[in-house]
């Protein structure tokens, strides 16, 4: 089943306030309270928000006050109804509402037919930390299967905090996690991701996962796709950029994603958040990403 619902993404710093509670708290004690379908918290590692003051876990002084990413998921109607609470909590910093379809199960969505040229979807899956397919971690599975369909590339997303179905999940220091969501995000062809999402649905039956259109603009070096004159013409639309890219990648001696968050910065961009992703892959390279006897860390 496919249809339509929303996605409201909340920009935050993790010491941001709303009255006498972190705001981080705040959003997802809403979340739960509305009993949105699906929400997950993510911490970032660098980045820069409203008042473009830079955040970096790499320096000390620079990281006391990290971005998070507050995600709810829902019925269009819900997020909608949800705006004006959100909106009285954070006062400043970013929010921003994208529309994307709901699947529940294995999906018959015609708009993964027929993309246009440099047209791909972006897929993402919500899955519990410690969930299971076939005795193995799903996201492994799920990761495996979207490499199997030959989709362009994946990455998990470890959350901190979530709702599902209503139910607050929160991370604990002493505790397995097990129920804390997670995000396998992975953009692709149209035909390959309906082949993974046939695949997915048989290891992890009634999985929650969202679809949007989206444009590759650039894949391992070779620009795909240039502006349109839809971007041209329209001057008040905004665009949201993702860049996926290893940890180990660099520019001119410096980590990519720390060069891009300071770019960012400096044209005067509203507001970057780089997250970390703990397993993934891209092309044609195997999936990898962090395990526990290994000496390198490749995320």
């Amino acid at each position: 089943m496919s249809r339509e619902a929303a996605r409201l993404t909340c920009w935050l710093g993790e010491h941001d306030h709303a009255g006498g509670a972190f705001l981080a708290d705040a959003l997802l004690d809403l979340f739960a309270r509305r009993q949105v379908r699906a929400s997950c918290l993510l911490r970032g590692v660098e980045g820069f928000g409203a008042k473009h003051r830079l955040q970096s876990e790499r320096v000390l002084t620079l990281s006391e006050d990290l971005p998070l990413v507050a995600i709810a998921l829902d019925a269009r109607e819900r997020i909608d109804a949800l705006l004006a609470e959100v909106a009285a909590l954070q006062h400043t910093g970013l929010r921003t509402l994208t529309p994307v379809r709901l699947l529940d199960g294995t999906p018959a969505v015609p708009e993964l037919q027929g993309a246009a040229t440099g047209e791909a979807v972006k897929l993402t899956v919500q899955l519990g930390r410690q969930q299971r397919a076939d005795g193995r971690p799903a996201h492994l599975a799920v990761v495996d299967a979207l490499h199997e369909a030959g989709v362009a590339g994946a990455t998990v997303l470890l959350g901190i905090d979530g709702t599902a179905h209503g139910e607050r999940r929160r991370a604990r220091f002493l505790a397995t996690n097990a129920r804390v969501p997670l995000l396998v995000v992975s953009v692709g062809e149209p035909a390959r991701v309906a082949t993974a999402l046939r695949l997915i649905e048989t290891l992890v039956p009634g999985t929650l996962a969202t679809l949007e259109r989206v444009r590759v603009c650039k894949r391992d070096g070779t620009r795909l796709a240039a502006p349109t004159s839809e971007d041209a013409d329209d001057d008040t639309r905004w665009r949201q950029l993702t860049v996926y890219a290893s940890e180990q990648s660099r520019h001119h001696g410096q980590t990519l994603h720390t060069t891009l968050v300071r770019r960012l910065r400096a044209e005067g961009a509203a507001g970057a958040t780089a997250l970390r992703g703990v397993w993934g892959y891209h092309g044609d390279h195997a999936p990898h990403g962090d395990r526990a006897w290994s000496l390198r860390r490749r995320r």
